[in-house]
């Protein structure tokens, strides 16, 4: 599969684009049940909700240990990390063939998968997994340059109640000043100038088997989970063969994987 001519502008211009019914069914089910055991288990490494919250800019940018660093067997998973090298499942679709023409596209490159970052299995669990504020994903990321994008697997409902992805279309080429980030990095939402951008997102509901591809500076954020029932996606970051992660940084610690070209 390709993207139009028309389809690849509206990604370069918005810094996303839904494709409806990607993966098959019979596929997402397969990965979500290995991403339940997994989660059922709190099989390393993963992220809890603890340790979202409590993550300084600091260790957020240099932190090189993906384990959870905690002890307790009630916290809330917010997500598994390390997937790539978890399951074959989970491989076979971060390779996927099909997906790697409209990369190449986006990237103009050959495609490049970043275990380092991303490469995980999401949550948003019920009335426990928090809401995910206004970001940039790149902000913790040391790479030469920023042609690096995600691709988020719906693999059930995604929806305004369980904490649907939100974007600020065009975010990814505009310009901020330090003062729009607060002392994590997040986009703050208590200054008129980022109220009035704010007011611009978009959502759009997901079902199973659809994907997000989105630039990695492209302003996202997610509700929480009000339903009773779990909300699981796949995300994971590709990155052109060109741009290079900073030698010593976390983004330079984990393997890359360099996909045929097609």
């Amino acid at each position: 599969m390709r993207l139009s001519d028309e389809q690849l502008q509206q990604f370069r211009q918005d810094g996303f684009i839904h494709i409806k019914q990607f993966a098959g069914a019979e596929q997402c089910e397969a990965i979500l049940d290995v991403a339940k055991a997994h989660l059922k288990h709190k099989i390393e490494p993963i992220e809890t909700e603890i340790g979202y919250h409590e993550g300084s800019k600091a260790f957020r940018t240099d932190e090189k240990d993906y384990t959870s660093q905690s002890r307790e067997s009630f916290v809330t998973v917010r997500r598994l990390r390390q997937v790539y090298s978890r399951d074959i499942l989970f491989k076979t679709w971060m390779e996927d063939a099909n997906i790697r023409p409209i990369l190449q596209q986006i990237l103009n490159d050959t495609v490049v998968l970043t275990t380092a970052h991303h490469n995980s299995i999401m949550t948003k669990m019920p009335h426990q997994g928090t809401a995910t504020s206004w970001h940039q994903d790149r902000r913790y990321w040391r790479y030469s340059d920023d042609n690096l994008v995600s691709v988020w697997l719906a693999l059930d409902a995604e929806h305004s109640q369980n904490g649907v992805l939100e974007f600020i279309p065009g975010s990814h080429t505009m310009k901020f000043s330090p003062e729009q980030f607060d002392d994590k990095e997040y986009f703050r939402e208590d200054t008129e100038q980022n109220k009035t951008l704010i007011t611009q997102k978009v959502s759009m509901d997901l079902k199973k088997g659809d994907i997000v591809i989105f630039h990695a500076l492209l302003l996202h954020r997610a509700n929480q989970n009000s339903t009773d029932k779990a909300k699981i996606s796949f995300v994971y970051t590709v990155k052109g063969a060109s741009t290079k992660a900073l030698e010593g940084s976390r983004s330079a610690v984990y393997p890359e994987i360099i996909l045929e070209r097609l």
